[in-house]
């Protein structure tokens, strides 16, 4: 059966909505926080040389760079159609090569050409180094694209904060790029101390970020949502992090061959005016919005929809909350990418359902991809469950009609 027929009958099965498997991915400097449902026993399932899984991409496109190991496919989602007693797979990206506008709108086909960005689970059990995401400009000068992000802490997987749940961000305003020069100097020299002009600040379930390229953070030990453009390119200027050292290779990845070894090149990469902020809280802090007015409203609905990320034009996400024992019919004006936090029940033809443990390489019903004409015409869900909400995040594509209504 060929890729083109697949999609075909994928979005057939799913009138509209695409199941998605479960998209593990290692990071070999990190250590899993274990928050993301995956079994105990297969934490490791890549091998210990690549490293934990503290990952869990959605509604990827886009490959994962982790270097000359990096496995086939490793960060694309996979369709999953069911034919009879068989199941079939392709990617999320040929699905939507083949098929174009007819999965994600004629709006973001014709601009991009592609599903521009993703989303992840990031579950770590300890801090991050202090690294920076290159804006379009400096991305470009090796092949890529920028990467803004932004970061929602659900309470569904954060039972505990494990190691450090704070984050560093930026500088603190006077800082000099004079002193941060001096600590990338100092990278190979042991812990050359870059958090000593920076500021961490406490994470709380239920509240998110916003993190624009060009801006030095240090992610905490929170289990993350994490919308962001579709991209993976990084440059760790931290030399150690929690009692870990820092490859230096890391210092200079994603900057070009030129200018390797160019102290200068690496702060220019920094948005400077952005690291020093003093109003940095007000600017990038994001508390849910609720779309609508009053908890009245919400009852009369029977459920809601918070925006959980909003400051950035390049993504947008949001909270569904479908209350206990009810149907409803939500629409939206582009696709969308979606997860199970909590509950089970139905989404249009397909069954959703929240997994409590998940093992390496089984299928699940928690992770769809919604077309544009589905979800503009409306999704039902039915939540059977007299007692307990079914939770779910989606993610939007740029300038989704919804987030620009809201605002713009």
């Amino acid at each position: 059966m060929s890729t083109a027929q697949i999609a075909k009958d994928a979005l057939d099965q799913g009138q509209g909505i695409l199941r998605l498997a479960p998209n593990w991915v290692p990071r070999s400097f990190c250590v899993p926080g274990r928050r993301i449902r995956l079994h105990p026993d297969d934490y490791y399932a890549l091998g210990g040389e690549r490293g934990g899984i503290d990952e869990r991409w959605f509604s990827s496109t886009t490959p994962a760079d982790n270097g000359p190991l990096t496995g086939v496919n490793e960060g694309l989602s996979m369709v999953v159609f069911n034919d009879g007693s068989t199941t079939h797979q392709i990617t999320l990206r040929d699905a939507i090569d083949e098929l174009k506008s007819e999965i994600i709108g004629s709006r973001l086909w014709d601009e991009h050409q592609k599903w521009p960005v993703y989303s992840k689970f990031f579950d770590n059990k300890g801090p991050l180094p202090h690294h920076v995401h290159h804006s379009d400009e400096y991305a470009a000068k090796v092949g890529q694209l920028g990467k803004p992000e932004a970061y929602y802490f659900p309470p569904q997987v954060n039972n505990y904060g494990a190691d450090y749940p704070y984050t560093f961000f930026g500088f603190e305003p006077g800082t000099t790029k004079d002193q941060i020069r001096e600590c990338l100097v100092n990278f190979t020299k042991g812990d050359n101390k870059i958090t000593s002009y920076s500021k961490a600040y406490r994470l709380d379930p239920g509240t998110g970020w916003d993190v624009p390229p060009g801006i030095l953070h240090a992610p905490g030990s929170l289990c993350t949502f994490e919308p962001q453009k579709a991209s993976d390119v990084y440059a760790m200027y931290q030399s150690v992090v929690n009692h870990q050292v820092v490859p230096t290779e890391l210092l200079w990845k994603d900057c070009p061959e030129d200018k390797i070894g160019d102290f200068d090149y690496l702060i220019e990469v920094l948005d400077w005016e952005a690291n020093v902020d003093p109003n940095f809280v007000e600017n990038h802090f994001m508390e849910p919005k609720s779309c609508f007015g009053s908890a009245e409203e919400v009852e009369e609905n029977g459920y809601d929809e918070k925006w959980i990320c909003y400051r950035n034009e390049a993504y947008s996400a949001t909270e569904v909350t479908v209350l206990p024992g009810r149907t409803v019919t939500i629409k939206n004006a582009g696709c969308y990418g979606m997860i199970m936090m909590q509950g089970h029940g139905t989404m249009g033809a397909s069954h959703i359902e929240t997994p409590t443990m998940i093992r390496f390489g089984q299928l699940t019903h928690d992770e769809y991809f919604v077309t544009e004409s589905t979800a503009q015409a409306g999704v039902t869900i039915t939540n059977p469950s007299p007692t307990d909400p079914i939770v779910m995040l989606k993610i939007f594509g740029p300038e989704n009609p919804d987030w620009v209504k809201s605002f713009a």
